[in-house]
């Protein structure tokens, strides 16, 4: 039996991925911070079948409570992938995985939760190939972006430090559409302890999934000028990051934001993920900037839950207008203090 542990963060997009094609492939580039302290704890067991062990099954615990619907889903996500892991079949698994917040409520849980268990899955090749020196390098770890990839698009991302970029691009080097590139080089100081606080309006399970959301791009007839749009802006955001132009990184996550919701209130079916909290919130962080001229920014995941984005020089001021503006717009007045992470965590 072999037991692994992985802690692993979401990250919150920038510029979004939202379209994809193939096997997990995107239809344009993104890229994201890193969190610190929204993460997915995941622990892996896996037990060798014997003669009379049947075929390999999947058993799935968020926290603590048996979840039928993810054992599915993990099922299928080791079915994809038994060509770059033969082993897959030759286990059974016993996965226990619990977030530090609200599961498909918009905070990317599939990002978080795919990249932990990805790279227990990843450890595991390597303990049945003798070589668990490799655990951890450089190598290990573009492994398991490429595996998490399999499994949940934006995943690939949160395996590196603070930045990270995927899908092909002429802005970066090496970009690739397969794994995630790490992007922490990029980051002029005034970027670095960058804060995300989320505000969670709704805790609920968001009414459309991402997997049917980047499903209905295929057919939006805005799809082609959004993925042009995106490429474009790769190229201005990341000379931002380089050169500390917060207004510039501001204004494009802002737009990305909300024109990620407007593609999905013109998709067919339409449908509609924010709600009247999230509008209020945003009203007010845009009064609160006009106001005082300090650079406090916004952006949204596919769901509710706003993303507070600001530098730790004006921690102080924003707190004050969190706790007296925000909060009760809030459900039960839960906001989630985040900011730029180190990425995930052997346990």
């Amino acid at each position: 039996m072999e037991k692994i542990s992985w802690q692993s963060p979401s990250n919150i997009a920038i510029i979004k991925y939202w379209g994809k094609y193939g096997n997990q492939l995107p239809r344009n580039p993104s890229v994201s911070f890193t969190l610190k302290h929204a993460v997915t704890k995941t622990t892996m067991i896996a037990t060798p079948l014997d003669k009379t062990s049947g075929t390999p099954q999947v058993k799935f615990f968020l926290a603590g409570v048996e979840n039928p619907a993810f054992a599915d889903r993990v099922t299928k996500f080791f079915g994809g992938i038994r060509e770059f892991f033969p082993f897959i079949e030759s286990y059974h698994y016993e996965i226990h995985s619990e977030n530090s917040f609200p599961h498909s409520s918009g905070i990317a849980s599939s990002a978080s939760g795919m990249s932990a268990l990805a790279l227990c899955l990843c450890e595991l090749a390597m303990r049945i190939q003798g070589q668990t020196e490799a655990i951890g390098t450089s190598s290990f770890i573009e492994r398991a972006s490429f595996i998490s990839r399999l499994g949940s698009g934006s995943a690939c991302r949160s395996l590196y430090p603070k930045l990270a970029s995927w899908g092909e691009t002429d802005a970066i080097i090496g970009a690739s559409d397969t794994e995630a590139t790490p992007c922490e080089d990029w980051l002029h100081p005034l970027f670095n302890g960058f804060h995300d606080d989320i505000l969670i309006v709704s805790k609920k399970e968001k009414s459309v999934s991402s997997t049917v959301g980047h499903g209905l791009m295929d057919q939006n007839i805005y799809a082609e000028s959004r993925y042009n749009q995106a490429k474009s802006r790769m190229s201005v955001l990341m000379d931002a990051f380089r050169t500390g132009d917060i207004q510039t990184f501001g204004e494009i996550a802002e737009s990305e934001a909300l024109t990620l919701h407007a593609l999905m209130m013109c998709s067919t079916p339409s449908f509609i993920l924010m709600k009247p909290n999230t509008l209020k919130i945003i009203e007010e962080i845009r009064n609160f900037r006009a106001d005082t001229k300090l650079p406090l920014f916004f952006t949204l995941d596919a769901g509710p839950n706003i993303h507070m984005l600001y530098p730790d020089q004006i921690a102080k001021e924003v707190a004050d207008f969190r706790e007296s503006q925000l909060k009760d717009l809030c459900q039960d007045g839960f906001m989630l203090l985040d900011e730029m992470g180190e990425g995930p965590i052997r346990l």
